[in-house]
């Protein structure tokens, strides 16, 4: 009996571990916007740069520190893990890319919009490429986060790209990871190497057309642009230890933390401007997210039952 108990407390011991750890990677995701804002004199292309250059430094120095480099072996001897993770190193430097330009071009509202719609956007990837089933729930919230772009075009004038690409991007990127068994570790190790190449011809290019950010722009510079790479790599790695101690659900539901705490920001801290048309289209989203998040609590719940 005192064995189940101490099971049991262990259990719920490392529920809280995770939830906290998952919370605070989404913090950390969530105040991202205001680190990047730092360096808005910056160009996109040199934060990309340095981001994943010192995110490389950082895994490397984590796979060495932790002996994962057998791990790594495995990966890079593995042809099909080392393509996928080729493509996804691709996908996830150009959303980062894209992310920063936003964000320093006073369009966080658009980022909010992206990751708000990119559960939804998740649940269309794995009906096209994995051919998994969909609820009419599901199916409804994609109509609603479908009908509040729509809206968002006729009533703003253009469309909302930024939303689409990061939202598209981002699902797109959990798919090629979903199909691959690959510790988070080795995989952002691996991607960085990836865009690394790009980002030192960058800064060389750079150096000989009006000379790079680092360095000549001061300590606070050099500090954010370092930096980026523990925002890269911490929140992934607080990611990865609570998704795998708590219920999908409950991370689901955690995930609304970063793009509600862009809306925040956007609005209260940049002072971004909040029109009829941003409101009703984010009417549109949240709707839609109140269906699916619903519907997925039911379908846990039920599933739970049945077991």
């Amino acid at each position: 009996m005192s064995d189940i108990s101490q099971t049991e407390l262990e259990s719920r011991r490392q529920g809280v571990l995770g939830a906290a750890a998952a919370s605070a990677c989404y913090l950390l995701w969530g105040l991202s916007v205001i680190f990047y804002r730092q360096l808005a004199h910056v160009s996109p292309l040199e934060i990309l740069a340095h981001r994943s250059l010192w995110s490389l430094l950082i895994t490397s120095t984590l796979i060495v520190t932790i002996r994962h480099h057998r791990h790594l072996l495995t990966v890079l001897h593995n042809r099909r893990a080392m393509q996928t993770l080729f493509l996804s190193g691709l996908i996830i430097g150009s959303n980062w890319t894209v992310f920063v330009w936003a964000v320093n071009s006073s369009r966080i509202l658009e980022t909010s919009l992206a990751y708000f719609i990119n559960p939804l956007m998740s649940v269309l990837v794995g009906v096209v490429f994995l051919k998994e089933s969909i609820t009419n729930g599901q199916r409804a919230a994609i109509a609603l986060a479908a009908a509040g772009v729509v809206y968002f075009t006729f009533s703003l004038g253009f469309v909302p790209w930024i939303s689409l690409y990061l939202a598209a991007s981002f699902a797109f990127y959990g798919y090629l990871k979903k199909t691959l068994r690959v510790d988070a570790l080795e995989g952002l190790w691996v991607e960085t190497i990836v865009i690394a190449p790009f980002g030192i011809a960058f800064l060389l290019w750079q150096s000989r057309h009006g000379g790079s950010a680092f360095v000549t722009d001061g300590w606070y510079t050099d500090l954010f642009l370092a930096l980026s790479g523990v925002m890269t790599t911490v929140p992934l790695l607080l990611f990865t230890y609570g998704a795998q101690r708590i219920r999908l659900t409950t991370l689901g539901l955690l995930q609304y933390l970063v793009p509600t705490m862009s809306f925040a920001i956007a609005v209260w801290v940049y002072h971004e401007p909040l029109s009829t048309g941003h409101l009703a289209t984010f009417g549109f989203i949240w709707a839609g997210l109140v269906i699916f998040t619903f519907d997925s609590w039911r379908r846990e719940r039920r599933n739970r039952v049945l077991i």
